[in-house]
């Protein structure tokens, strides 16, 4: 009996899951997008065996123009990224307190509670095929799949950032990419913008340093960066940071000399490592953890607590264990989950919010904006991207629709709210809303405690010997290519936070900057460009 299934909300049709086949076919049977059984998959139909080759080739068409389409366009920053499934467990407390003391989140809630997520890292600056080992924040974005709906923790390996305000984000990436004319790296633009943004200097301070290259994505730690709020039932909301502290693999970074040895060999190093430990069963695990403060001004703190470029004290506000993330399965297609994969910082479930931090506000527009552009309107109709759970919205049309998000009995005229001609209804409230009060004039300023230099040089002050000399020699072989007016501010900067840390970049870039001249690229750029030229050897044309 033919199974006659119609109807736009309809799963699986076409797919791996319909078991209808015509005459002949199996399930193994190649056929085109549109079910056509293919009997000659190597031959184009021509005029003759030697061609030309007619315009009825329906298949070669449908296939060479697919091809033609295969990749979406690239992510303007973390193009280049891997992937993984697992589970995240609460704990069902925050330290000591049960965790429904500062959020409702449902996932958080009970102990043992285990849900789907899927994590995807990346570098962030450079393209889809550049090598894993250059000196880049890493991407640390989780979605979780919970029962009220997605939400994405969206952020890097590092837990401070460049820029507290978002309206400088493009000038900063067009800084750090290549020179528009020659399309090649030139740190001299870079900072030429870092000399004239001295609220980078601490994110600087840790990029330098060996954190700028971590050795893997399994050990690496990750942060949200941004401040966002918990909010509980009462509608009370706290001030929250997020941390992934990896729990069994620990932390390790690279040398500048031990990136460039594996990159001689290997672009894709942490990718491998990423998939090869998930295959053996050596699955990497995370702890979330969080920092808590309350929800106002802070005016006893130096710097203000919505200030990303700023680490809030650890002896102060500890880290709250809230729960672990365990990565145990790989990607079945990279494209259809890891390059799919879309996020956005205003994804968030009920007991989660926004606090007034810029950088997260410019983030929520931005990250989400980019995805309609990149993967198409729909995107949330991909599988990776899909909700686990129930979907009824009046959203309708658009590129590559799959299906109406219509619910089960609703009336298909009415794709509309509020309605009595059975349209959707509201959901109820699942506690009081939490409502922030505001009363200040509508101002273009920045913040008042900017504080630009004292943690860059608590951090400093911390790293450890080794780190801080590799800190030096990476900073001063970036800044030898610089103007001498970039060099003097980026001095001036490291000797704010520290003197020491001052010094020794003044010094060393005495001695990189004698005889020194060109002003488009490194040294030892150039130096490979010259010897390339001597490389090789000729032969006649054939």
């Amino acid at each position: 009996m033919v199974n006659e299934t119609y109807g736009t909300s309809v799963n699986g049709v076409g797919g791996s899951t319909d078991s209808r086949t015509g005459d002949g076919e199996t399930q193994q049977t190649l056929t085109d997008r549109q079910g056509h059984p293919i009997s000659d998959n190597q031959n184009v139909r021509t005029v003759g065996n030697r061609g030309p080759v007619t315009l009825e080739n329906y298949h070669f068409l449908e296939k060479i123009s697919h091809f033609d389409r295969e990749r979406i366009p690239e992510r303007v920053v973390h193009a280049r990224g891997a992937g993984a499934h697992g589970y995240f467990e609460a704990y069902g407390t925050c330290g000591d307190e049960p965790v429904s003391t500062y959020t409702r989140a449902k996932l958080f809630q009970e102990k043992g509670k285990q849900t789907p997520v899927f994590v995807r890292f990346s570098t962030v600056v450079h393209g889809g095929h550049s090598p894993e080992t250059l000196r880049d924040p890493r991407g640390f974005a989780v979605k979780f799949y919970t029962e009220d709906g997605n939400w994405d923790l969206v952020g890097n390996n590092l837990k401070v950032f460049f820029i507290r305000d978002p309206l400088k984000f493009p000038d900063m990436v067009h800084a750090f990419r290549p020179d528009p004319v020659t399309n090649l790296s030139d740190p001299e633009r870079m900072f030429d913008f870092l000399s004239l943004t001295p609220e980078a200097t601490h994110m600087v301070t840790f990029l330098f340093s060996p954190w700028g290259i971590p050795a893997n994505y399994r050990e690496m730690q990750g942060s949200g960066v941004n401040t966002y709020k918990w909010v509980n039932q009462d509608g009370v909301a706290v001030l929250v940071k997020y941390h992934w502290e990896p729990i069994k693999q620990g932390i390790r970074n690279l040398r500048q000399s031990e990136a460039d040895e594996i990159q001689k060999t290997n672009y894709s190093h942490a990718t491998q490592d990423l998939y090869e430990a998930i295959e053996r069963g050596d699955c990497p695990e995370w702890e979330l953890c969080v920092q808590i403060m309350s929800d106002d001004e802070h005016p006893e703190l130096d710097f203000d607590p919505l200030d990303p470029t700023k680490l809030w004290p650890r002896e102060q506000f500890p880290f709250l264990p809230v729960g672990k993330m365990v990565l145990n399965k790989n990607p079945e297609n990279y494209f259809a989950e890891v390059e799919q994969a879309a996020f956005g910082t205003g994804v968030l479930v009920d007991g989660l919010d926004f606090s007034d931090d810029k950088l997260l506000q410019g983030r929520t527009f931005s990250y989400s904006d980019t995805q309609r552009h990149r993967v198409g309107t729909n995107y949330l109709q991909v599988p990776i991207n899909a909700p686990k759970k129930h979907v009824a919205t009046n959203q309708e049309g658009g590129q590559m629709e799959v299906r109406v998000d219509r619910a089960p009995g609703q009336n298909p005229h009415v794709n509309y709210e509020p309605s009595t001609l059975g349209g959707l209804k509201e959901a109820p409230k699942p506690g009081r809303d939490h409502e922030p009060q505001y009363d200040a004039k509508l101002v273009r300023q920045k913040i008042d405690r900017a504080n630009d230099f004292q943690q860059a040089g608590d951090t400093y002050r911390a790293f450890e010997e080794w780190e801080r000399e590799e800190l030096i020699s990476n900073l001063v072989g970036a800044l030898s290519v610089c103007r001498p007016h970039i060099q003097e501010k980026m001095i001036e900067y490291f000797t704010n936070a520290d003197a020491d840390y001052g010094r020794r970049v003044l010094e060393g870039l005495a001695l990189a900057n004698n005889g020194k001249q060109d002003h488009t690229s490194t040294a030892a750029a150039d130096q490979a460009a010259d010897k390339a030229r001597g490389l090789g050897g000729k032969t006649d044309g054939y």
